[in-house]
Formats: structure tokens, C-alpha cells, sequence
């Protein structure tokens, strides 16, 4: 009866939230909708005229999107947001369960997850983004390796890749932890999604979609660069150093070192019980960190390694435990309406978030480091 009566709750607090903050807005919805409208009627889907809100998603992506433009927008806007608040739940639920071990209360981790991550998931829902379905095709996807369920995860995390291409960086880890099967099934899903759009476009202007694609997605990035919510190491450099040729070099050479450190982290996965579930957190974190189009909200991904964190974090260091706390809470609580707008316009501008999270990074490596996790 109790569960009954705060579900009861929940929903109607989501309810007005959408009805009041959201239902206006939701602006990367109104693009996914209307890229399923274009493929429902083999129209191009990359166009210049969209201005900052192009389609930046593979072809068999709006494939996917066309059941959504069959409703009117504000029903899909409806539908999309209790979607993504039912995905919410679940993406922490399968965060949990990817600890190896539970070494503190559901509440305790679930509470500390919601106050870090709590930002994110907000500005997430009020976009109208795919970032919390991505995210739980991928825990997904990792549990069901951890019950040697290769077929459906190998599905699960194509899935991923046509939702957001930068979840190709699981590619190489099915490689290395010898997941041959998840893998090639993967590569069936992704071939097979890359082929498909031909049936309503053709064969030929199958091909002219990717090209689009690709060059949608190659002349947008730097442009996007400067943007104060890209949350990315290029970004971070190139507004440090305004751009140029030394950004680039130093974006570079930081991410090959983060990319070193999760090589260094699967390495070492035998001396642990259960390796990943820490691997698949530390990946997920780095994906916005590593894409140069990594928006703020797209940190939400970190949900696993929070509950990691806060599960493990009192058996590090006791410096490490500080250090990586503030740069949680400092994330968790760069909130313009707390800042006010020159001070979070501040912060953004000197990537201090991407700093966060480049320190909740070396918390993961600590907590394989010290064989915990």
C-alpha cells in the first residue's frame, strides 16, 4: 500500500513537472520526430536548414524514430517523457546491479546517485534525449555477459551504437575481454542497420544519407567546440587555449592517456571476481569526455560509476576519497539557477565540470587499482 501510494506520488510530480517545465520544450525530441517523418517518406534527412538542430544520428536511426511521427508531436512529446522517466528508474536499477557486490543500502547509493547526477537527468528530460535509453542498453548489454547471454548483448549494444555512434568504444573492449560471440552479432545488427535504409531510399541514395551523415556530424564539431555546455576534453582545450593546432595536440594526448588508463584497467580485470561492471562505468564515463560533441547532460552515463563510487569509495585513500567527493559535488551542484548566470557562464567556460569527471575517472582506476572493484 505504501509503495502503491508514493508511485501514486512520483507520478503525479513528474506529471506536473512535464506539464508546467516540459511539454513546451523538448527541442532534440521535435528533431528525432521529425527525422521520423522524413524517412517515413524517403525524404533527406540532413539539412543545413535546421540550423544548431540537425540530425546527427545514423539513417537507421530515423528508421527507428518513424512510429513516433505516425502521433501528433504533442503526443509524442507525451509519451517520450513517461518513457524516459520509466527508463530513469530502470537505468539506476541496473547501475546497482552491476556492482559486483552491495556493500551499502539501495537507499544510501540510490540517494547519492539522484543528488549527483540529479542535473543531468534533469536537463535530459527537458531536451527530450535518448542518452537514458542509451544508457540502459548498455548496463543491459553488460549484465547479460555476466550471465554469458552473448546473442542478446551483442544485440543490445548495436542498439546502442544506432541510438548514439560513440557507444562504438565497447567495440574494442568485447574485443579484448574475448567476447567473440557478443561481438560478431554485434557487427551482423550494425551491418544490417547500415543497409537497411536502403529499402525506403534506395541503394545509391543509401549511400549519399551516410555521406550526409558524416558530413553533418564532421562540420559541426568544430563549431561546437567553444559551446559553454560541451563537456568534452577538445572542448575543454579549445577554450582554454582558443582553438588551433595546440588544443588539438593536447586534446589528443589526454585522451590517449584516459584510454590508457582503460586499457590498464581491463588489463588488470583478473584480479578481480566480477571486472565488468566497473569497466562498463568507466567506459560510459568516458564517452562524453572523449567525444568531441559531449554535452553536459550526456555525464548523466556516469550513474554506474557514482554507485560504484559511493558503494567502494570509503576503502580508498582518504585524500582520494576527498577529492573525488568535491569533484562530484561540484558537478552535482553547478546549477545556473544556485550560480546565477555569470558565475555558472564562468564555470562552463573553463570546462571545471570536464575536470570533475576526469577526477571521477581516476576514482574507477583507483578502485581496480586497489582490486575492489
Amino acid at each position: 500500500m505504501k509503495r502503491a501510494a508514493l508511485l501514486c506520488a512520483a507520478l503525479a510530480l513528474f506529471g506536473a513537472v512535464y506539464a508546467v517545465r516540459v511539454a513546451q520544450k523538448m527541442p532534440d525530441f521535435e528533431v528525432y520526430w521529425r527525422a521520423g517523418f522524413r524517412a517515413a517518406h524517403a525524404q533527406p534527412l540532413y539539412s543545413p536548414d535546421d540550423g544548431h538542430y540537425q540530425l546527427k544520428y545514423l539513417p537507421a536511426f530515423a528508421l527507428l524514430a518513424i512510429p513516433l511521427s505516425w502521433l501528433p508531436l504533442d503526443t509524442a512529446k507525451a509519451l517520450w517523457f513517461a518513457f524516459s522517466v520509466g527508463l530513469l528508474g530502470g537505468f539506476i536499477a541496473l547501475s546497482l546491479a552491476l556492482l559486483p557486490e552491495q556493500r551499502k543500502q539501495n537507499w544510501l547509493i540510490v540517494l547519492c546517485v539522484v543528488l549527483a547526477m540529479a542535473k543531468f537527468y534533469g536537463h535530459e528530460l527537458v531536451l527530450g534525449q535518448v542518452n537514458l535509453l542509451l544508457g540502459a542498453l548498455i548496463t543491459g548489454a553488460v549484465l547479460c555477459l555476466r550471465h554469458d547471454r552473448q546473442i542478446a548483448a551483442g544485440l543490445l549494444l548495436a542498439f546502442g551504437i544506432i541510438v548514439k555512434p560513440y557507444a562504438i568504444i565497447f567495440l574494442p573492449w568485447l574485443m579484448a575481454t574475448g567476447h567473440r560471440l557478443a561481438l560478431g552479432v554485434m557487427g551482423v545488427i550494425m551491418l544490417f542497420a547500415l543497409m537497411v535504409p536502403g529499402a525506403v531510399y534506395g541503394f545509391a541514395e543509401n549511400l549519399s544519407l551516410h555521406a550526409g551523415w558524416w558530413h553533418t556530424v564532421r562540420t559541426s564539431t568544430a563549431p561546437n567546440l567553444l559551446n559553454a555546455d560541451n563537456v568534452s576534453i577538445a572542448a575543454m582545450y579549445a577554450k582554454w587555449l582558443g582553438g588551433g593546432e595546440s588544443a588539438g595536440w593536447f586534446a589528443i594526448a589526454t585522451g590517449v592517456t584516459v584510454l590508457a588508463l582503460v586499457a590498464d584497467v581491463v588489463r588488470r580485470r583478473r584480479r578481480v571476481v566480477e571486472p565488468s561492471g566497473l569497466e562498463a562505468a568507466l567506459l560510459l564515463t568516458s564517452m562524453p569526455l572523449l567525444s568531441p560533441q559531449g554535452w553536459d547532460y550526456v555525464l548523466l552515463l556516469s550513474t554506474p560509476a557514482i554507485a560504484f563510487l559511493v558503494n567502494y569509495g570509503d576503502r580508498l585513500p582518504v585524500a582520494v576519497q576527498v577529492v573525488t567527493a568535491t569533484a562530484v559535488a561540484i558537478g552535482a551542484f553547478s546549477v545556473f539557477d544556485l550560480m546565477g548566470r555569470d558565475a555558472y557562464a564562468t564555470f562552463m567556460s573553463w570546462s571545471i565540470i570536464t575536470l570533475c569527471f576526469l577526477v571521477v575517472i581516476g576514482g574507477m582506476y583507483g578502485l581496480r587499482a586497489k582490486r575492489l572493484a
